[in-house]
């Protein structure tokens, strides 16, 4: 292997020559306390940043074995660590000068939450940070002595802050792995105390603005409606009270703007845990919670939707219903079926972003046209079955429909922020109405299993790449994949990687058998078995990939337009 010396000699060689002369770099490099690994090197100034990483031993980075005994501690380290490496990348990054991407060191940039990633990968006797290089040049010139300063003074100095653990932040670091316990504790808990969701006494709900995920500085704290409170002990020796979600169905009400949406949005982002100082770090919903809403214009294939829809016109059949452009009620009765065939326990519903005629028919809509005549069986005629047959609890927003009332096991009103539940309230309300609805009887329906079929991903000569175009968009050779309304996505390297997986679900696991939920379940299980990395087709740095949930990954493959099925 050669050494830091030997690299120097070579930038030095290939300084002011040609660009292309930067191939000569690949390979690996012992640089005393790690291994410096060129991996891949980009092709000019103008192209993605080269690829590296840094392969330190365990014993070298001095992290105490007991900081990394589980995979949540694993997890809770590496996001620690990919922050630190992030935060000293940025002090360093374009000093050198010159063209395109000279100078430029970056890892991936976390969010809010702490999720399983590749950019600092924590093996059983090594570590690995994984990042990129933006090569500096002059035009299209090699700068070798800028390329040396990066290499041998920059990069050197950020492992040691950032990867050494007698350089970090200690105390943070504990602090974190002691909060991602707690928040594990607390899902724990949910299920053994029939819960779907918790939320903590002095939460910070509100965000800093639209576009940031930060809280709301001076936001209101929030406090649990005392019939709903529950308390719980932390491993950390905390105690902590707050709301709980049991299961069943659940109604949010409140006027417009008094934090209604702003609650449900936690709840959505408590599929994640928070890192500290978020604000949400005690807002815990089930894993498995998925939003649903309408999603005019999705393509669907062969889902069998007639739980909710039947009886179509021209005898459509809705029990393998299949479009390339939904309505905004057959979307969002295929995204229940779909989210319930990916094991949903829970369903997340804003009347705001829902079909109008999928959430509600009234009474007088009824009298009026009569039921042969109306091809929607609307959700609240299913929002009971879906839990007392199959388990599955809904937290909806209710705002202009009190018909719901009938259905719901609890109501909490938002009233400026502060929660109240109100349950016997509206249940009187409901009990004192003359004028009901009529309900449907029939209980919740037939589903049906669906088999993905090798065909759905036919090469396109040498462009059948799936690839991720930010957080929202995956492109399959030229065709893309929508998926800006997956609202549980986080991270744009999460998207990244369902572009990966599904890669190595067409080239590993599709065989014809596999149900879509099965055929999800055993490339997980390939994770969990092999490690994040081992689903990348490209050998030593995949270090931009951040697992998704089994949900997201499945809601990305239905929205495929090419998906086919049996």
């Amino acid at each position: 292997m050669r050494n830091h010396q030997d690299l120097q000699r070579l930038l030095l060689s290939i300084d002011g020559r040609g660009y292309p002369a930067y191939r000569e770099l690949k390979g690996e490099y012992d640089f005393g306390e790690y291994t410096l690994s060129v991996d891949h090197v980009q092709a000019d100034p103008f192209a993605p940043p080269s690829k590296v990483r840094v392969i330190m031993g365990r014993r070298e980075a001095g992290i105490p074995a007991e900081l990394l005994d589980s995979k949540a501690k694993v997890i809770a380290v590496s996001d620690f660590l990919t922050r630190a490496f992030w935060k000293e990348c940025r002090r360093f990054s374009r000093d050198v000068g010159g063209t395109g991407s000279s100078g430029v060191i970056v890892i991936d940039r976390c969010g809010q939450e702490m999720l399983e990633r590749t950019s600092v990968l924590i093996k059983e006797h090594h570590l690995e940070a994984r990042f990129e290089v933006g090569l500096p040049a002059a035009g299209r010139r090699v700068l070798g002595r800028a390329a040396d300063q990066i290499f041998r003074q920059m990069i050197p100095q950020i492992v040691d802050r950032a990867l050494l653990y007698s350089n970090i932040d200690q105390g943070a670091l504990k602090r974190q792995i002691a909060l991602m316990l707690d928040q594990e504790y607390v899902r724990a808990e949910l299920v053994r105390r029939n819960l779907v969701a918790f939320v903590a006494n002095g939460a910070i709900l509100p965000r800093e603005s639209g576009v940031s995920d930060r809280p709301l500085q001076g936001g209101i704290p929030f406090q649990s409606p005392q019939s709903l409170e529950v308390a719980l002990e932390l491993p950390s020796g905390q105690r902590i009270e707050g709301m709980g979600i049991e299961k069943g169905v659940t109604l949010i009400v409140g006027g417009g703007y008094h934090g209604k949406s702003t609650l449900l949005n936690a709840l959505e982002r408590g599929v994640y845990n928070h890192i500290p100082g978020d604000g949400r770090e005690m807002v815990i919903t089930s894993n498995d919670a998925v939003k649903i809403r309408a999603e005019d214009g999705r393509s669907i294939e062969r889902v069998n939707i007639s739980p909710f829809i039947n009886n179509l016109p021209g005898n459509k059949d809705t029990h393998h219903f299949t479009t390339e452009n939904a309505s905004g009620s057959t979307s969002q009765a295929a995204n229940v079926i779909e989210a319930l065939e990916a094991g949903t326990s829970l369903l997340l519903i804003d009347e705001d972003t829902s079909a109008t005629n999928f959430m509600i028919r009234d009474q007088r809509m009824q009298r009026l046209i009569a039921r042969e005549k109306e091809p929607i069986t609307p959700f609240i005629d299913k929002v009971r079955p879906l839990y007392d047959e199959l388990g599955t609890s809904t937290i909806l927003i209710v705002g202009g429909s009190g018909d719901y009332f009938d259905v719901a096991d609890r109501v909490i009103m938002l009233d400026e922020y502060v929660p109240r539940d109100v349950t016997e309230e509206a249940k009187r309300i409901a009990a004192s109405d003359a004028h009901t609805r009529e309900r449907q009887p029939e209980g919740f329906g037939e589903r049906t299993a669906r088999i993905p079929l090798a065909s759905s991903f036919p090469a396109s000569g040498r462009d059948d790449r799936l690839r991720a175009k930010g957080l929202y968009t995956i492109l399959y050779g030229h065709e893309g994949i929508d998926l800006s309304c997956l609202e549980q996505l986080v991270d744009a390297n999460q998207t990244n990687c369902i572009a990966v997986m599904l890669d190595f679900l067409r080239r590993r696991v599709l065989d014809e058998r596999l149900s879509i939920s099965q055929a999800a379940e055993s490339l997980y299980l390939h994770i969990a078995q092999h490690g994040l990395d081992s689903i990348s087709p490209y050998t030593g740095h995949p270090g931009n990939m951040t697992l998704p949930r089994k949900q997201e990954f499945c809601a990305a493959l239905n929205r495929y337009r090419g998906l086919r099925v049996k």
